[in-house]
């Protein structure tokens, strides 16, 4: 059985845990807030670029925009969103696992695929998959450092397509729900597909006047097309890391639950033990008490 000095350092240490885990709570929730804003700040953006190209593409066959081809073969890469650090349970397994999966469908081959992962955590894991990984970019620390990455990340896009003749290329991420936690997502981020924005035919214009330019439209459509592919992504890395946050709020609730536990039982065996220790200088007050009254009596 343990001391009575073991157990209040068990109990002092456990309280120094409760303690963090309660911070890494509060720091959890906060980060998933930012993020949730940043998100929900790029609704209205994101809608007036699906118009702009809805517009762009008025009456016009997106065929008739020229591809970019190299001598390559076709091949098919992926920017896939994970963390640098860790005690957010197995939100890297996942992505990566549903990375993987999902490649192999459209890709067989591993070695011929090209990875770039945000995360040095979810690298290891894409290695671990038998994914290698081609580059790696550190997660942006805060909202506010997102756009620096993403810029970075259409950068190497740009890369693949004209010196690798990457075309199919993806997007691997945690889509963050509030209520549900998080759960893997794939978007196609190359060949955007055109006809989704025909779509927006059937809906009633929001102004008395239907808009025109006077640019031109193959330059348009291109610079409103970058910024659709920069909304995706910054909307995949925002949206990752407010998992990434919630995966760690969840696992530190868990841990504070089974830290209130823990020291609920070192708190019963250090009453059990300090009521063994009462109990045993009494007995010893008593017996001496009684021996003093027997050499008395004698």
């Amino acid at each position: 059985m343990e001391t009575l000095e073991q157990l209040q350092k068990q109990l002092g240490s456990l309280e120094e845990l409760q303690g963090i885990v309660k911070t890494m709570k509060a720091l959890s929730a906060a980060n998933i807030h930012q993020y949730e804003q940043a998100v929900k700040a790029l609704t209205g953006y994101y809608r007036t670029i699906e118009m702009g190209l809805h517009v762009a593409l008025k009456d016009f066959a997106p065929s008739s925009f020229p591809a970019q081809t190299t001598g390559h073969e076709p091949a098919t890469a992926a920017v896939v969103f994970g963390t640098d650090h860790g005690l957010c349970g197995r939100f890297n397994e996942e992505i990566a696992g549903y990375t993987v999966e999902h490649l192999n469908t459209v890709a067989p081959s591993p070695a011929g695929r090209k990875i770039l992962a945000v995360g040095s955590r979810l690298a290891a894991s894409l290695e671990q998959a038998g994914q290698p990984v081609e580059k790696l970019f550190q997660v942006p620390g805060a909202a506010s450092l997102i756009t620096k990455t993403v810029e970075r990340i259409l950068l190497y896009i740009d890369y693949w397509q004209a010196q690798e003749g990457c075309r199919d290329i993806y997007l691997f991420y945690n889509h963050h729900s509030t209520l549900q936690g998080y759960h893997p997502t794939v978007v196609q981020l190359l060949p955007v597909d055109l006809k989704q924005f025909h779509t927006l035919e059937q809906e009633p214009w929001p102004s008395l006047g239907l808009p025109t330019f006077s640019m031109d439209r193959q330059t348009l459509f291109r610079r409103l097309l970058d910024q659709y592919l920069f909304v995706l992504i910054f909307r995949a890395c925002a949206e990752s890391q407010a998992s990434e946050h919630g995966g760690r709020l969840a696992a530190m609730q868990a841990a504070e639950r089974s830290l209130d536990e823990k020291v609920g039982e070192v708190t019963q065996d250090y009453r059990r033990a300090r009521q063994s220790v009462i109990t045993a200088e009494l007995l010893d007050l008593v017996s001496g008490y009684e021996a003093i009254g027997s050499d008395k009596r004698n």
